[in-house]
């Protein structure tokens, strides 16, 4: 703990990068989330990718390029909002636990229990010592996953103030991007001197070897959102060694069984060319 910068204070420009590169970069980083995908598939491997996060720093657009390519059914995205009735009431992390991947599956938070130290705290919803007392929870409700196995990676998008005006101005232009945009992003932009308080607050109690934050500016898009894949890929990629799988013998026997299919054969048995 003790190594973030004032979030203010970190450097938004990553320098130029062109579309085919970005492209060709994407690609590869995409194929490697599916075979550590696959990995988890077949060995029953667990994981929570955390991301939160200032409004229109590009969660969604850096979500909807880590599924690109993967196996629908054993990923769950989950777009956190105010609790529900059914919610409110109970310890803030039921909710969370209620939501944890079953094996072989990968569960994405988008915006998650630290909202117990970011919004809750600044709008008044739970007291001071409440949110104090939530860094403790929150790093021991970690350490039971990741001590049970669970794979934990923690993003914080990080945009600048001018980038974000920009970014909210579009969707205020543009009909089809109304659905993004509410009363209570006008509110959480005037808090930003508090929101940066808090997030300082939280990287520095929060930041544990078992489930480390990254930071990514996002001021450029193309830029934010390789780096977040590529921090995904690393963390899950520690200490695993992707190797091709030999056909189930079984599985061949039956497709032989069926249309006379062999290893090595086109789809109509022959040899392929």
């Amino acid at each position: 703990m003790g190594k973030w910068p004032r979030l203010d204070k970190i450097e938004m420009i990553d320098g130029p990068i062109d579309k085919e590169s970005y492209e060709d970069q994407l690609g590869k980083l995409q194929q490697r989330l599916l075979d550590l995908h696959i990995h988890h598939l077949r060995t029953g491997g667990r994981v929570m990718i955390a991301i939160d996060g200032w409004d229109a720093a590009g969660k969604g657009g850096l979500i909807e390029r880590m599924m690109a390519g993967l196996e629908p059914k054993s990923i769950q995205v989950w777009r956190i909002g105010a609790p529900t009735p059914e919610e409110q009431g109970r310890h803030y992390l039921w909710r969370f636990w209620t939501r944890l991947p079953t094996p072989g599956n990968w569960a994405i938070f988008d915006r998650t229990w630290y909202g117990r130290v970011l919004v809750e705290r600044i709008e008044g919803f739970c007291d001071k010592a409440q949110w104090k007392r939530a860094y403790r929870e929150i790093n021991e409700f970690e350490r039971q996953l990741t001590d049970d196995g669970v794979h934990i990676v923690k993003l914080l998008v990080h945009v600048s103030a001018e980038e974000q005006k920009k970014r909210m101005i579009e969707r205020l232009e543009k009909p089809s991007k109304h659905y993004k945009i509410g009363l209570e992003d006008f509110r959480n932009i005037a808090r930003r001197k508090q929101y940066l308080d808090a997030y300082d607050d939280m990287l520095e109690q929060t930041d544990t070897d078992c489930a480390p934050w990254h930071v990514i500016a996002t001021d450029e898009k193309m830029h934010a959102r390789l780096k977040g894949l590529q921090i995904v890929a690393d963390r899950l990629g520690k200490g695993v060694k992707i190797e091709d799988r030999a056909l189930d013998p079984r599985i061949a026997e039956a497709a032989y069984e069926m249309w006379g299919w062999r290893p090595g054969k086109g789809a109509k048995g022959t040899d392929e060319e």
